[in-house]
C-alpha cells in the first residue's frame, strides 16, 4: 500500500527588514520540534555584494522555493518559513514596481497557513543587506495589504522578543487546532 502523503502546515514569518523574523523563526522552530527555512533573499543579497535587480528577483524566489521544498522532508507536521515568496513580491513592486507574473502565480499556490507578521516595534540595526530603514512603515503598510489581496490568514507580532515569541505560540496552537 502507498504511504499516505502527510499535510505539513506551513507557518511563515513575513514583515519588514529588521523585525526580528529570523530569531523568531529559530526560536518558533526550537519550540515545536520542527525545521525551519532560512530567507534566501538575504543570503543571495550578501553573496552576490552588488545592488539587487528585477533580473534577481527570479533567482530569489526560486531559491527560497528550493529551500522549503527540501526542508519540508525534515519537518514535523510544521515548517516555519523565515519569509516567502510574498515577501518577494512585496519587495519587488518597491523596488522595482514590478513583479514576474509566475511568481504571483506560484505565491498563491504555496500561501501558508498562517503569517506572523513582524511589528516594526523594534530598533532597526543597519547591515550590509538591510536599506529600508526610513521605509519600514511603508513596507509595514505593503506587507499586510498584500496579505488582504491573496486572503492569507495573519497575526501582527510585537513587543520585545518574549512577547512575540508567546504571541506567535498563541497564534500556531490557534491555527493547528482548527
Amino acid at each position: 500500500m502507498e504511504a499516505l502523503a502527510r499535510r505539513i502546515r506551513r507557518i511563515c514569518l513575513t514583515g519588514p527588514e529588521c523585525t526580528g523574523k529570523t530569531t523568531l523563526a529559530q526560536r518558533l522552530a526550537e519550540h515545536y520540534a520542527t525545521a525551519w527555512v532560512p530567507e534566501f533573499a538575504r543570503e543571495y543579497a550578501l553573496e552576490v555584494a552588488r545592488p539587487l535587480t528585477l533580473t534577481d528577483v527570479d533567482r530569489i524566489a526560486r531559491g527560497q522555493m528550493a529551500g522549503e521544498d527540501l526542508l519540508t522532508i525534515d519537518a514535523d507536521e510544521m515548517l516555519i518559513l523565515d519569509t516567502d515568496l510574498i515577501s518577494t513580491i512585496v519587495y519587488s513592486n518597491y523596488y522595482y514596481s514590478a513583479v514576474p507574473q509566475w511568481i504571483v502565480a506560484e505565491a498563491r499556490r504555496r500561501i501558508a497557513d498562517l503569517y506572523l507578521v513582524a511589528d516594526i516595534d523594534v530598533p532597526f540595526e543597519l547591515d550590509p543587506a538591510r536599506d529600508a530603514e526610513a521605509h519600514r512603515i511603508d513596507h509595514a503598510h505593503a506587507f499586510r495589504r498584500t496579505l488582504d489581496e491573496f486572503g492569507a490568514r495573519y497575526v501582527v507580532v510585537s513587543g520585545d522578543l518574549e512577547a512575540r515569541v508567546e504571541k506567535a505560540i498563541d497564534a500556531i496552537n490557534t491555527a493547528l487546532s482548527s
